[in-house]
C-alpha cells in the first residue's frame, strides 16, 4: 500500500509518501512540505496548496491519503486555517477517486512512538528509525505527514476487520428482518370470521 501523509496548514502543509505493509519494513518515497507565504490572500494559498499537492498525487500515485482530523484548540485561528487545508487535500483526492482517512494527532503519536502524548522530537526520531533515514525530515510538519502515512499502514488492517465485522452484522440484520417481514405476510390471518346471520326474515304485509 502506497500512502500520501499529508499534516494539512496554511504556511507549511507536510507531505510525505511511504509504501509497505504492517509487520514489514517501509520505505519512504518522497517528503516535504507545500509553502504559501503568510501575507498571501486566502483564496490565492488554497490555490497554492491544491496544486502542491495535485503535484505531488501526479508524481506518486499513491492509493490512499491520510489526513491529520482536526480537532479544537485554543487559537481559532490556526484551527481555522488547519481546516481550510485539510478540506483541499481531501477534495484533490477525492476528485481522482483516491480513498481519503483521517487520524487524529494522538492516534497517530501512539501508532508510531506508543505514546498518544509524544512529542515533535519522538515523532521525528521514531519516524527517522521506522523508514531508516539518516537524520529527521524537517521541518516537522514533514515528519509528522510521514508519520501519518505510517500511522495508516500499520492500522489498516484493523480498521478493514472491523468495518468488514460491522457490515457482516448489518447484512445479518437486514436477513433476519426481511425473514421475519415474509413469515408474517405468509402466517394465515389469525382475525375471527364474523358469524352467519340466520335470523328470520321479517314478513311484509
Amino acid at each position: 500500500m502506497r500512502v500520501l501523509g499529508v499534516d494539512p496548514g496554511l504556511t507549511r502543509c507536510g507531505v510525505g509518501v511511504v509504501e509497505g505493509v504492517a509487520g514489514r519494513p517501509l520505505a519512504m518515497h518522497g517528503v516535504g512540505v507545500v509553502r504559501t507565504p503568510a501575507d498571501a490572500e486566502l483564496g490565492q494559498r488554497l490555490v497554492a496548496i491544491e496544486q502542491g499537492i495535485e503535484q505531488w498525487l501526479d508524481e506518486y500515485r499513491p492509493e490512499l491519503v491520510a489526513v491529520e482530523r482536526v480537532f479544537s484548540q485554543h487559537n481559532v485561528r490556526t484551527v481555522m486555517g488547519t481546516a481550510q487545508a485539510s478540506a483541499v487535500a481531501m477534495l484533490c483526492a477525492a476528485r481522482r477517486g483516491i480513498p481519503v482517512a483521517l487520524h487524529t494527532p494522538s492516534e497517530v503519536k501512539a501508532a508510531v512512538t506508543g505514546n498518544g502524548r509524544a512529542d515533535k522530537a519522538q515523532v521525528g526520531a521514531m519516524v527517522t528509525r521506522l523508514l531508516r533515514l539518516d537524520a529527521p525530515p524537517k521541518p516537522a510538519d514533514a515528519a509528522d505527514a510521514l508519520a501519518l502515512a505510517i500511522c495508516h499502514i500499520w492500522r489498516a488492517p484493523a480498521q478493514n476487520r472491523l468495518q468488514q465485522a460491522v457490515a457482516q452484522n448489518r447484512f445479518q440484520q437486514a436477513a433476519a428482518l426481511h425473514a421475519s417481514k415474509a413469515a408474517a405476510q405468509q402466517a394465515p390471518s389469525q382475525a375471527p370470521k364474523p358469524a352467519p346471520n340466520h335470523a328470520p326474515k321479517g314478513r311484509t304485509a
